[in-house]
């Protein structure tokens, strides 16, 4: 009886111990815990000891000697100094991000101008507002601040002003929510600057506002919002008129079968929506799509298109066709996004990239039926980001399936249940995992690349597929046999699609791989592509050809003139712009400056037209399926590009970062799945024998001592399991989402 007593204590504690841990990655939990499991106001520094109310923020201040509310901690070991440090980093940091939120909330506020009639006695100025305002009975409560009041009257004043202006701030939320509620507006929709401008502008107009009706809505008001969002995009066309844009087309078809073409420009400053067409009463042929970009060419006009993107259709093929008669000058290419896409379908069909991420799967039983990783925007690359995601709670899920308490849990014993203990404490799965997300994530980040909206793609997109293609080579360690049919998979969508002569030009005319890579130059794919190029982009124009091709390349690839300044080595830095570049040191070759600029501005991918559909959808519901094609049209307009604008304003202002070009996959969480970012990073390690942590035993022997090797053996003969241990890489057909007429 003591022997099993002394033996249940440990895991007690241990137990107890776990429950004082927050699962939170605030840095101040690496020092501190919960005196009470029930209480997350009341914390102990694990350094001095000391027990304090305020929660983790009092601790943070505690630790790091700041505020005047808590006592400095005593501890003067090498720890104590570095949790000084980072606690004090982490609440600067929380208080700039305060400030800032403070100063774009007033900023949003101040751009409302809502005119005034006469004056009124009882105006005072709103609080986070420089309009006056007309308040309700309710202010008939409180009062100035008398500045001859002592100090104590005047706190009692200030809390009382405080409590009451708490009370109807509720008040009217209650009605805003009433309304949200009652109507199904999504809790979202209040989370954004239009959101908090109209409570502004209904705050600074006051009582007695009347509400607009639905024909103002539908009509004057639509026609005055549709005209101010394209005015805020006349930056955008004079950058058209400079350096060019790209046409990106596809089309769309709702639950009713209505069928709708969409057509939008991308230049160097974002994406832009021109409009739909219903396209339900007339088939989707090559003429049809001809017509529609031909006349979206002419208003842009034909000087300032460069290219269309597309995927890869029949159809579109059959447009392109019909382009290069009439307009020899215009290229046509094939959407990046969409052929990388195909090439990540093809790899994970593959058997044992198929199986690993099957596999995978089976563990939503633990998360009642949940994916590990949801898929977000990012559609293209679920199947590696559910690996990496899985990679990363390595331990942390076996830790689970071996636990004391995991036996007592509801279905456990189920078939399904152990084949997923089995698989999570089985190495090799764990092997595959690595392996299989090795393989994809070279791939995932060209896709991003060509499918984000930070900067033009064009100059980096046949360079990058290069430089993906080696690392996947490397991953099987340039064992040809290994890595053959995945690269054959990738050459294949490449073939025709992404080695356009305006690819190779794009490629030869980036100095981060031209200057890096001299030989470059000398390929003969590469000259061919660039002599293409050039007789294309200035059709009819023999002169601008020689001086392109024959005079100023060399003066480009030998570093003459403005080429060898010392500041002219920014390309070396891959977050540089290259057309900026060309516009910079290219002036004494100007020729090849206007078409690097033109080309190097250019997007590769339609993901712009794709991603609009969303609007359509959101728009264009089952109890609004009356809307008129026009009317569809400038509500989508408006809403597709304001968020663009506000996407663009955000972009320059360094607040959105290219997630997944990090090679730290939790910071893609957040981009991900609702709450993401609250994911705690772990570090795995991916050792033959590692232990358990804290208890030094290998997974080896515990492994063993649930029977997971033998439940693996249940559902594996010894056929395949030699094929799962020595499997070679065999191509088979592709089996993919994407007919070839449609590829």
């Amino acid at each position: 009886m003591s022997t099993e007593q002394g033996d249940s204590a440990p895991d007690a504690g241990t137990e107890a111990t776990n429950l004082l841990k927050r699962n939170s990655d605030d840095v101040g939990w690496e020092y501190g815990v919960l005196v009470d499991a029930s209480n997350k106001d009341k914390v102990k520094c694990k350094l001095c000891d000391k027990e304090m109310r305020g929660g983790i923020h009092r601790l943070k201040e505690h630790l790091a000697h700041e505020g005047k509310n808590v006592k400095k901690c005593i501890a003067r070991i090498p720890l104590a100094m570095e949790a000084k440090e980072k606690c004090k980093k982490a609440l600067d940091d929380a208080k700039r991000k305060r400030e800032e939120k403070t100063v774009r909330e007033l900023e949003i506020r101040e751009e409302v101008h809502v005119s005034r009639v006469g004056t009124d006695s009882d105006e005072i100025t709103c609080v986070g507002s420089s309009q006056p305002h007309k308040l309700g009975p309710i202010d008939k409560w409180t009062r100035a601040i008398d500045p001859k009041a002592t100090k104590s009257d005047s706190l009692k004043q200030q809390q009382l002003n405080k409590e009451l202006w708490k009370e109807r701030t509720n008040e009217v939320h209650k009605y805003i929510a009433r309304w949200a509620y009652t109507h199904g507006i999504a809790f979202n929709a209040c989370d954004n600057d239009e959101f908090k401008q109209m409570c502004e502008a209904i705050g600074q107009f006051g009582p007695g506002l009347v509400p607009p009706t639905q024909d103002a809505l539908r009509g004057k008001l639509l026609e005055e919002e549709y005209e101010r969002t394209k005015s805020l995009l006349q930056e955008r066309e004079a950058e058209k008129m400079k350096n060019g844009c790209s046409i990106m087309t596809d089309a769309w078809s709702d639950r009713n079968r209505k069928s709708i073409m969409n057509l939008c420009t991308n230049c160097a400053d974002g994406t832009s929506f021109i409009s739909s067409k219903e396209m339900s009463h007339v088939s989707h042929t090559s003429e049809v799509i001809f017509d529609l970009v031909d006349k979206s060419i002419e208003e842009i006009g034909v000087d300032n298109v460069v290219q269309v993107v597309t995927d890869n259709a029949s159809n579109n093929m059959g447009a392109k066709r019909l382009l290069e008669e009439k307009r020899p000058h215009i290229f046509w290419t094939s959407c990046a996004a969409h052929t990388i896409n195909l090439m990540l379908q093809g790899i994970g069909n593959m058997t044992r990239f198929k199986k690993v991420v099957d596999q995978a799967k089976c563990l939503r039983y633990f998360t009642e039926g949940k994916e590990v990783v949801r898929p977000g925007v990012t559609r293209f690359a679920s199947n590696f980001l559910t690996l990496s995601s899985i990679q990363e709670k390595k331990d942390q899920l076996r830790k689970m399936v071996v636990h004391s308490r995991w036996d007592s849990l509801k279905d456990v014993k189920s078939k399904k249940e152990k084949e997923a203990i089995a698989t999570i404490l089985s190495p090799n799965f764990w092997k595959d995992v690595k392996l299989t997300s090795t393989v994809f994530e070279p791939l995932v980040k060209v896709l991003r690349l060509v499918d984000g909206d930070v900067r033009p793609s064009m100059g980096f997109l046949y360079g990058e597929l290069l430089k993906a293609k080696r690392q996947i080579k490397e991953a099987f360690g340039n064992v040809e046999a290994r890595f053959k049919d995945v690269i054959a998979i990738i050459d294949k969508k490449i073939n025709g699609r992404l080695d356009s002569s305006l690819h190779l030009t794009a490629y030869l005319l980036n100095p981060h791989y031209s200057y890096s890579g001299p030989s470059i130059f000398d390929q003969p794919k590469i000259s061919e592509g660039f002599i293409a190029c050039v007789e294309k982009f200035y059709y009819h124009d023999e002169d601008m050809q020689h001086q392109a091709a024959n005079i100023e390349l060399k003066k480009f690839q030998n570093r003459e003139g403005s080429f060898s300044k010392k500041l002219a080595r920014t390309f070396e830095n891959f977050d540089y712009n290259p057309a900026s570049w060309w516009r910079l040191y290219g002036y004494e070759t100007p020729a090849l400056q206007k078409m690097a600029t033109r080309i190097l501005s250019l997007t590769s991918s339609s993901y712009g037209c794709e991603r609009n559909w969303s609007g359509f959808e959101g728009i264009h519901t089952k109890k609004r399926n009356r809307l008129t094609t026009t009317r569809l049209n400038k509500l989508v307009y408006i809403q597709f590009n304001s968020k663009l604008l506000s996407k663009r304003e955000k972009i320059q202002s360094n607040k959105i970062t290219d997630v997944l070009l990090s090679s730290d996959t939790t910071e893609a969480q957040g981009f991900l799945q609702e709450g993401g970012d609250d994911c705690a990073l772990v570090d795995f390690r991916d050792g033959e024998e590692d232990e358990m942590e804290g208890t030094r035993i290998p997974w080896s022997v515990i492994r063993e001592a649930v029977g997971a090797d033998e439940q693996l053996e249940l559902r594996r003969s010894a056929r395949v399991r030699e094929l799962y241990a020595e499997e070679e890489f065999e191509s088979e057909e592709e089996d993919m989402c994407y007919s070839e007429d449609e590829i």
